[in-house]
């Protein structure tokens, strides 16, 4: 059975980006026709789909906030659960709930030059829908919702615990009194390691082969509740906003300019809340230089002070192979687990795989280039929303709106069916991701390239885009309107 409709505008994801998008078309054009195909039954995105001990924010509230309705209170690193509530109120309050469709999984989209439109199919259940959309707005971020990295470990089948991954995390899953092992170091391991610590278990291990750069932030504000007596919420959250921005990006920066600088600083924050004699260069000092991969923070100190109190240790080592009861290393040692969770990543999805095509040609995304890392060339009436590998995901999401908005505008103004960057063959092209971290670079073979110079390039930096996109020309010379 086969079902059609047509929209204006189709936003795929109903995730941060994709409710932040609808909201942006509801309060800035108003009267464009629009709706959001959501695979999952539920809105929120990673918010809804992560329920891991402990799940919470890797960005502060503040900036990962959307620029239009504040973050109310003052908690920085929030946990899912307020954050998936604050997506969802948002889409009530601008009445994006009434165009979400759920249960859509899109497989493909086709775009048709003599129509100007895109064709759009989504498997629901075991029927087929299409859709069709004058615009198609791929907000469905960049991982796999199905399946997260998990390696290869020799023998895990004989282990008699329980093997979990984060991504898919079994609610019926009983850790008191038991020993857990994470696997991992990034952003999931060091928010898991001391939520389980303080949720019953026995004893938990981080076994990680290299250490990461981890940085203790205040879990409050100071700052926002001062203002937000004295000035009111919005006024205190614009304010706050822009003071972390600034904070982070002087970070970022000075992280890239002068890393020993960085590194020592960082070092001597950890050795403050670690025990005496605690051996910092084998668990806490990386080799790679701050912002390579990406920095994790931690709310008040919450994993020093589990590894402080005994309920939690660290260990850096490799696995050799899995036991019947834990894990073997390559030190000789041997981990004890009834349960060992592999917080080993992500895997990299472009556009929730689907599959694009142009008049029939099949659209490789490695084969394009991202201009302003939002459209890409070749590509008709096309944007996607990815958000920074540096900072707040929101920050990003936040401009590719106001700019998509500003493409449609123009579009109703002038009465162009179509846009599309038109790639220069003379723009060296580079990876589209400089970062080292293992997600970005099993996928990177995969990505649309970026060019060496604007606007192909792409910067990492929000007070730069801010500037660039909110006052950039329109006809660029790069897109081509008709």
């Amino acid at each position: 059975m086969s079902k059609a409709d047509h929209v204006d505008v189709l936003i795929i994801g109903a995730g941060l980006s994709g409710i932040g998008a609808a909201a942006h078309l509801v309060k800035d054009l108003p009267g464009t026709t629009y709706a959001v195909l959501e695979r999952r039954d539920a809105s929120g995105g990673t918010w809804d789909l992560f329920r891991y001990p402990g799940v919470r924010s890797d960005s502060d509230m503040h900036t990962l906030g959307y620029r239009f309705r504040p973050w109310r209170g003052h908690t920085s690193l929030a946990d899912g659960a307020s954050i998936l509530a604050y997506v969802r109120d948002t889409a009530r309050e601008y009445g994006v709930d009434d165009h979400i469709r759920y249960g859509h999984h899109v497989t493909a989209a086709s775009w048709d030059a003599a129509t100007a439109r895109w064709s759009v199919t989504a498997r629901v259940g075991e029927e087929t829908v299409t859709v069709t959309a004058d615009f198609l707005w791929a907000c469905s971020g960049y991982y796999d919702y199905d399946r997260g990295h998990t390696p290869h470990f020799e023998g895990q089948e004989r282990f008699r615990g329980e093997v979990v991954h984060p991504q898919h995390w079994p609610q019926d899953l009983d850790h008191a009194g038991k020993r857990v092992v994470v696997i991992g170091s990034g952003a999931t391991a060091v928010t898991l390691v001391p939520a389980l610590a303080a949720s019953g278990a026995a004893h938990v291990t981080m076994l990680q082969r290299s250490p990461t750069y981890v940085l203790s932030v205040p879990g409050q504000d100071g700052l926002k509740r001062r203002l937000t007596s004295l000035v009111g919420e919005r006024t205190s959250y614009a304010v706050t906003r822009w003071k972390n921005i600034a904070v982070q990006s002087a970070l970022y920066k000075l992280s890239r300019r002068r890393p020993d600088l960085v590194r020592t600083v960082v070092r001597k924050a950890n050795v403050a809340l670690l025990p005496p004699g605690y051996a910092v260069d084998t668990h806490f000092n990386p080799t790679y230089d701050p912002w390579d991969q990406r920095l994790c923070l931690v709310p008040d100190g919450d994993l020093f002070r589990a590894i402080r109190a005994g309920s939690a240790t660290v260990v850096t080592d490799r696995i050799v192979t899995f036991t019947e009861t834990g894990l073997e290393l390559a030190s000789g040692d041997r981990l004890e687990a009834d349960v060992v969770v592999t917080a080993t990543g992500l895997e990299l999805q472009v556009f929730g795989g689907a599959e694009l095509s142009v008049d029939g040609e099949v659209v490789e995304p490695r084969e394009t280039m991202a201009y302003r890392a939002m459209m890409l060339s070749g590509v008709p009436n096309f944007a996607f929303t990815i958000g920074y590998t540096n900072a707040s995901w929101t920050l990003k999401a936040d401009l590719v709106a106001e700019y998509v908005v500003r493409v449609l505008a123009r579009m109703r103004a002038t009465g162009s069916r179509s846009v599309v960057p038109v790639r220069d063959p003379a723009v060296k092209e580079v990876p589209l991701l400089d970062f080292e971290s293992g997600y970005v670079q099993r996928a990177l073979h995969a990505l649309p390239r970026q060019g060496a110079v604007a606007p192909w390039q792409l910067k990492q930096s929000y007070v730069h885009d801010a500037l660039a996109l909110r006052t950039a020309r329109l006809d660029d010379g790069v897109l081509r309107w008709s």
